[in-house]
């Protein structure tokens, strides 16, 4: 198996999913291969300030959203997979629809086609009918949606450790072995 992965951020509130599952691919032999739409460049300042070069820095290789040309573009470029967190009602739009005009929207169609794990982290709320219409055409074409919201039942209340947690079972569905605390069922 490849051991490297795709993560793209793409524009809508959550940037710290994409920045998190960077961190946590650190830790392990997986490449980063980071794309970064524009939009998710302007929301990274607004959520929590870091530099879009320091986020770029965290990864092993980085990709132009334009560049549809790009190695991750080519489904002889092997991976584990990919993950898109944050990601837009738009991106996920143009993916339900095989609309790949950025790169981030080919190579998640690349690994649809290569039957590769595609998962996203969709950030909006409400879901309207078109979003979860939406998100059942990309899970059909063998996608994995996995909206980030928090687990409670370690009865924490530290968001880094909600994050991290979301994260990492993200990770896990690209088969990525990383530290999670597993549920022991209740006691009792």
């Amino acid at each position: 198996m490849a051991r490297r992965v795709v993560v793209a951020m793409t524009g809508s509130t959550g940037q710290i999913y994409g920045v998190r599952v960077l961190e946590i691919l650190q830790e392990t032999e997986y490449e980063s291969h980071l794309i970064i739409s524009d939009a998710a460049k302007i929301n990274l300042k607004q959520e929590f300030g870091p530099e879009v070069s320091d986020v770029e820095e965290l990864a092993d290789e980085v990709y132009n959203s334009k560049n549809v040309g790009a190695a991750v573009a080519s489904g002889s470029f092997q991976t584990a997979g990919m993950i898109i967190a944050p990601c837009s009602m738009k991106t996920l739009s143009n993916i339900a629809h095989g609309n790949s005009g950025s790169l981030i929207t080919r190579a998640a169609d690349v690994m649809l086609k290569e039957r590769r794990p595609l998962v996203i982290m969709p950030r909006e709320k409400p879901f309207n009918r078109i979003h979860l219409q939406n998100m059942l055409k990309v899970t059909d074409a063998g996608g994995i949606i996995m909206p980030p919201f928090p687990s409670f039942y370690q009865n924490t209340d530290d968001l880094d450790v909600m994050i991290s947690r979301t994260v990492s079972r993200t990770l896990r569905l690209l088969n990525i072995e990383v530290e999670v605390d597993e549920w022991t069922g209740l006691s009792g």
